[in-house]
């Protein structure tokens, strides 16, 4: 029996991890045998020493498997799904779930909440007035196979080593540990027994990775991982460095994705990363011969009211509203305050604040701290400018939705810092950079 504290040794020292070695550690903090102590002194050790892609890659497999792996023989489709490495605005998963399946694929879709300036799919979810996220693996499993999409928070039974690690990693500020990083993000994809996989990582004022450089090194070192652990896996590099939809908050969020999918509005920059993300998981799963037909068939699913027909049954299968799709302010929570924030002189948005954006949701009560802070799904932006628009004095940057008079005051006055006007007209971030591909599996 390999003893925790000699791995520990091992690793502090920067010798690389045998997979007997990494197994064992990770089953005894899936069984309990491995204490938190222990997994701090392990992360620790991985954040200052590094791990190879081999080890990266034992790991990744051995989180995977210390619960349950989904497995699907009975469906006719390939099995797909998406991650982001988060951002402001970001609502994508709520369309290229029910787009994605429209299409002919299945999505199992394995969400998080919003932690910090960030949201989290599953609080947008649950601003819907009885969706339920927590769902038994036989509800979801049968759910993904009746509708082609689900989308729930991680359970106990998949990855739990997982839960305990990040759970550590927290706390101990080694969350931003590349192999820790990519394991865990890895490991709770995989377990969806998936086909394929397309990652979404973001550079920019809104993102966790603030550069190109340092997005393409952790794209790189994911699909890498995902395509040597079994998963075909390609990931887009999208621009973070302004908000990706016209509104942030979690209900206000929701309110946009209906409007998106009844095409009644839809944001660029938004359109070009959810069409690019859902054609490239079409094409790597085998439904379209080439990106470019895939690209046609995810518009046509768009344009021809499929998408929005699976989002509607997948929101009534969960518990939410059968006629969200036809209502939604019948059903989606409304703020107490909801004023414009105007603009101080006219001219051009030249750059915009993404982080100081989501701090403004997480202030006016849409986002959380700490994992048990309490979310308010009515507060938050909307109507936000995008780089490049022209603006006129007293034309508004946004829309604040907030609790109080004081709330919206606050909220007002850091708009205004964190967009900059400029009497020039500034070009516009090309939203998706390029595609990072992996070997497919």
């Amino acid at each position: 029996m390999v003893r925790a504290e000699e791995i520990i040794r091992r690793k502090r020292d920067g010798q690389a991890l045998s997979g007997e070695y990494i197994s064992a550690f990770v089953a005894g903090v899936a069984d309990g045998d491995v204490t938190d102590a222990q997994i701090a002194a392990f992360t620790m050790a991985t954040w200052f020493q590094g791990m190879d892609e081999e080890e990266t890659v034992r790991l990744t497999l051995a989180m995977r498997d210390s619960g349950t792996v989904l497995d699907w023989p009975d469906i006719d489709g390939p099995v797909l799904d998406k991650h982001s490495t988060g951002g402001v605005g970001d609502l994508v998963s709520l369309v290229l779930g029910p787009v994605v399946a429209a299409c002919g694929g299945y999505v199992p879709m394995i969400s998080g909440r919003g932690l910090g300036h960030t949201g989290g799919t599953l609080d947008k979810l649950e601003s819907i007035p009885g969706f339920r996220t927590e769902l038994g693996i036989d509800r979801f499993r049968g759910l993904v196979r009746e509708l082609g999409v689900a989308i729930v928070g991680q359970s106990s039974e998949l990855a739990p080593a997982d839960r305990r690690i990040y759970a550590v990693r927290d706390v101990t500020a080694t969350v931003s540990s590349p192999p820790l990083m990519t394991s865990s993000i890895l490991s709770k994809k995989l377990a969806e027994g998936l086909d394929a996989l397309v990652l979404d990582i973001k550079h920019g004022s809104g993102a966790f990775s603030p550069d190109l450089e340092s997005a393409s090194r952790l794209a790189r070192q994911m699909t890498s991982v995902a395509s040597n652990a079994g998963v075909s896996c390609n990931a887009l590099l999208t621009d973070m460095n302004e908000p990706l939809a016209a509104s942030a908050g979690n209900a206000l969020e929701i309110a946009e994705t209906v409007a998106f999918l009844r095409g009644e509005a839809r944001q660029p920059r938004l359109y070009e990363v959810i069409t690019g993300l859902s054609a490239e998981l079409l094409w790597l799963g085998g439904l379209a011969d080439s990106r470019a037909s895939a690209l046609r068939r995810v518009e046509e699913c768009l344009d021809g009211g499929q998408a929005a027909e699976r989002f509607a049954a997948m929101v009534a299968a969960q518990g939410g509203p059968a006629d969200l799709l036809d209502k939604p302010e019948a059903h989606l929570a409304g703020a107490a305050v909801v004023r414009p924030v105007e603009a101080a002189d006219d001219g051009c948005i030249a750059s915009v604040d993404t982080q100081a954006v989501g701090d403004i949701v997480v202030a006016l009560g849409g986002g959380r701290r700490r994992v048990d802070d309490r979310i308010d799904p009515s507060v938050g932006l909307s109507g936000l400018k995008s780089i490049g628009e022209p603006v006129v004095h007293g034309e508004p940057l946004a829309w604040v939705h907030a609790v109080s008079e004081e709330a919206w005051q606050a909220a007002a006055s850091a708009l205004h810092r964190a967009f900059q006007i400029t009497n020039g007209t500034p070009a516009g971030n090309p939203v998706v950079h390029s595609i990072v591909e992996g070997i497919r599996a």
